[in-house]
């Protein structure tokens, strides 16, 4: 083994990994990449196909956010926010402002007629709170709200919070709270506090839909009468019949990430938070996965649209919320951000929640919260490039050929039997593995299917991490075409080795 391998085994404890499993191998020792290529210590190389857990857009050692994190570091690596301002956090936290509501050339609002509108009295994010990672930008929405809250309903009043079944945002305290991922969270029970939970829209499991199994994204053969938007409906009617509605509600937009790669049907999201603004409630907005182009930057995925958002970038939306016309109260990025280079994050809100802080010093409104690294300038350097990239034709034009590449591929896997759901938002993508796709029966997680799957495409140069029995396929924006084709070939092959009759790949060492 060598002695990388020895000293990670001898003092490094690696996140939501079962360490007895960790130590009785030797593990892939990362040291160096470019684009959207891994290379190891042995020399071997690898595709990273889950963009670095959901980090990386542009690729590695972009030359252009290379170059940006160089000049800053000509000036300076960081300062405190704590009484004192910089220059790159602000030019972003006007950027971040301008990508969540973006305005045409005229200086109205850009929403094209293939969008979907917000609503008249739809709130404008205008304030930027800077964090270190999704946890914090969820930490910093809670607790924003929750003294909005009380300043607005009276300080006697008991906030709650709404969020998904299978939720997770994030690891510290609040963010755990709002999570319902019995497996992750169910051990610091006693150190949380109440949240509530609703159905979320899992078409493939749903037992509302009375579908039989198809060869198809089951969004798109569902049989439902939309009971789980009624369930919604009626989990905030009954809160408010209890005197005290609903402080807000919490989602991802588009997709649950670590609830296993779980897309909402088209409209879902909308009339849930419609019933969520007529109680009253908050919304926040966890697109820490979903940011930055991730859900995809057109509707259709074919060749006429490609040209149309070509030629228009600024159509291109950025944030999954924008897709759907959804304008929240809260909106938390991070991952993404800086393109995935450092860890930054940044919860943007309204002039109406940031008011609601303002008084005099002796008044202590103060938001007392904060950061030793917020606002870093790396970070903000970094994060402006990647703006920059991301608002550029060249790479609006990738993603979109990306996102059909992606789906055209994805096809290639409905004849496995193992298969048995394959979802896809954008550059998204959800394999779910089951035991027989007529029965939709699942794998017991304790036979590590998502595992074993995944260990055998690393054995082919595909690099990915599975969530449960789901295989998650997230590649970086620089993918391209032949590396869109080994990566599903690797999943095929490592499906077939894995559960039936396939002979595995010979060694890849060198």
């Amino acid at each position: 083994m060598k002695s990388l391998a020895q000293l990670d085994h001898a003092h490094v404890w690696h996140p939501f990994t079962q360490m007895r499993d960790w130590l009785r191998q030797e593990p892939i020792i990362i040291t160096s990449g470019q684009g959207a290529v891994l290379r190891d210590v042995k020399g071997r190389e690898y595709l990273d196909a889950n963009a670095s857990i959901w980090t990386n857009l542009h690729g590695h050692r972009h030359p252009k956010i290379n170059a940006a994190i160089t000049r800053q570091l000509q000036k300076i690596a960081h300062s405190s926010a704590l009484g004192f301002a910089n220059e790159p956090a602000s030019r972003l936290a006007a950027r971040l402002v301008a990508a969540a509501t973006p305005v045409n050339r005229t200086g109205h609002v850009n929403e094209p007629e293939t969008w979907p509108k917000p609503g008249p009295n739809a709130p404008k994010l205008e304030k930027v709170f800077f964090g270190d990672d999704g946890s914090t930008a969820l930490e910093v929405a809670l607790k924003l709200a929750y003294e909005f809250t009380r300043r607005t309903r009276g300080k006697k009043s008991k906030p709650r919070f709404l969020s998904l079944d299978g939720a997770y945002h994030g690891d510290t305290i609040g963010a755990v709270s709002l999570g319902h991922v019995d497996l992750f969270h169910k051990a610091y029970g006693g150190m949380l506090f109440a949240t509530d939970k609703v159905m979320a829209p899992y078409c493939y499991r749903c037992p509302f839909n009375r579908a039989k199994p198809e060869r198809q994204d089951a969004r798109k053969y569902r049989k439902c009468a939309w009971e789980c938007v009624g369930l919604v409906e009626k989990k905030f009617a009954v809160q408010k019949k209890k005197g005290n509605p609903y402080a807000a509600f919490v989602f991802e937009p588009l997709m649950q990430g670590a609830a296993g790669m779980i897309p909402q049907p088209s409209g879902w999201l909308r009339q849930t938070t419609d019933i969520a603004r007529s109680h009253g409630a908050l919304l926040i907005a966890d697109e820490v996965m979903t940011g930055f182009g991730r859900t995809g930057v057109t509707c259709h995925v074919d060749d006429r649209a490609i040209a149309a958002v070509t030629k228009a970038p600024d159509q291109a939306k950025l944030f999954a919320c924008s897709r759907t016309g959804i304008r929240p109260d809260f909106l938390c990025v991070a991952k993404g951000l800086t393109g995935g280079y450092l860890p930054m994050a940044a919860t943007l809100t309204t002039q109406r929640v940031f008011d609601a802080f303002l008084g005099e010093y002796e008044e202590f409104k103060t938001f007392f919260h904060g950061h030793s690294f917020t606002g870093n300038q790396l970070g903000a350097a970094a994060s402006l490039a990647s703006l920059d990239l991301l608002q550029s034709k060249a790479s609006v034009r990738r993603r979109a050929e990306l996102q059909k590449e992606l789906h055209d591929e994805l096809q290639t896997l409905w004849p496995l039997p193992h298969v048995g759901d394959i979802r896809q938002v954008g550059l998204v993508a959800g394999i779910e593995l089951v035991r027989d796709w007529q029965t939709r029966q699942p794998f017991d997680l304790r036979e590590r299917a998502g595992i074993r799957v995944c260990e055998a495409m690393a054995q082919r140069g595909v690099l990915t991490r599975p969530v449960g029995n789901v295989i998650v396929l997230i590649p970086p924006y620089c993918t391209t075409r032949q590396q869109v084709r080994k990566m599903i070939g690797a999943l095929r092959e490592a499906v077939e080795v894995c559960f039936g009759n396939a002979e595995p790949p010979k060694s890849r060492g060198r």
